[in-house]
């Protein structure tokens, strides 16, 4: 996405996987819009926070929106549908299957899909993952297959998975290329603290495969962002307050990454988060979904767009956050 002289923006867009669907190059996770578990929807923000979240996305160029049917069950679709319902800009739609044991049969993903739809108010999706590769009582073949029936119907328009592993992927890959279709998306926890896809074949395979990586917790639950430092050292909130990763020795240990972020992101007038997922972007075809419960966390997650971090800081940041890989 260019700058132009007046500071608007043209879009940045990906193509997800070989021929799916081309949407924004940044977008938005929706775990937290009517999370009530995780994220303490309804006590510290609700529903008119993130609906700014959505309409300071739209207005920045970020028009792609990942949710799922456990979110909040059901009610960060319902949300999604909702919002859609009061703009007239294209937007694409990310939404997810969870395979639980009593789902057993190829029609389990045609009601469960039927059952999203109806809470975004659409025909159609640009994108359905399966949320886990767990197989249960249905094998992988006979749940690509079910997709693969669904994205010849219309009903979605690219098929994706999350959480897969490079042998899942392959293997998801081969179901689908037999019903001519090709694997479009892997979603999987990437960040400067969290590099496991680039040693564990993930990242690799997907680049093999012409498979797009969403890398959600891009911002490692906001931990890149320099708002959790040792020196004002208070715990977080919610299920985070659990995560070692932001006790005072979890600090000391990122302390470094977060300096490095803090002083590339003063070179080009950007924060900590802006470089942090700008970075990601330069891995090749990753496009990071960090969550916005506000208009201002949505409005700082665009800022990651429309410029570039040199070669020279893209391998700085990797040298610092070597011990994440």
């Amino acid at each position: 996405m260019a700058e132009s002289p007046n500071g608007a923006t043209t879009h940045q867009t990906v193509q997800l996987g070989a021929d799916g669907p081309t949407v924004s190059a940044l977008g938005v996770g929706t775990w937290s819009w009517g999370d009530s578990l995780f994220w303490q929807y309804g006590k510290g923000y609700g529903i008119e926070d993130v609906r700014a979240a959505f309409e300071a996305s739209l207005a920045a160029g970020v028009t792609f929106f990942d949710t799922a049917e456990v979110y909040g069950l059901g009610k960060s679709e319902e949300l999604l549908g909702e919002f859609l319902q009061g703009t007239k800009s294209p937007v694409a739609v990310a939404t997810k299957y969870f395979p639980l044991p009593w789902r057993f049969s190829a029609s389990a993903v045609a009601d469960t899909l039927t059952a999203s739809l109806k809470r975004l108010q659409l025909p159609t999706v640009a994108l359905y993952q399966v949320h886990w590769p767990f197989d249960f009582l249905m094998g992988q073949k006979t749940l690509m297959n079910a997709l693969a029936a669904e994205v010849k119907q219309g009903r979605i328009q690219s098929i994706g998975v999350s959480n897969y592993s490079a042998s899942q992927m392959h293997q998801a890959h081969g179901y689908l290329a037999k019903q001519g279709i090709p694997l479009a998306v892997n979603q999987v926890q990437y960040s400067l603290l969290h590099r496991k896809i680039e040693s564990n074949g993930v990242l690799s395979a997907a680049k093999d495969l012409g498979v797009t990586i969403l890398a959600y917790s891009p911002l490692a639950q906001g931990l890149v962002t320099g708002k959790y430092t040792v020196e004002n050292h208070q715990p977080p909130t919610g299920a985070r307050r659990l995560d070692p990763r932001f006790s005072k020795d979890g600090l000391k240990k990122i302390a470094p990454v977060i300096a490095t972020l803090q002083e590339i992101g003063q070179r080009h007038g950007k924060t900590p988060a802006q470089v942090a997922l700008n970075w990601l972007m330069g891995q090749g075809t990753v496009v990071p979904i960090p969550g916005a419960k506000n208009a201002s966390q949505a409005s700082q997650n665009a800022g990651a767009l429309g410029w570039a971090l040199t070669p020279e800081e893209q391998e700085q940041l990797s040298e610092v956050s070597q011990p994440w890989r």
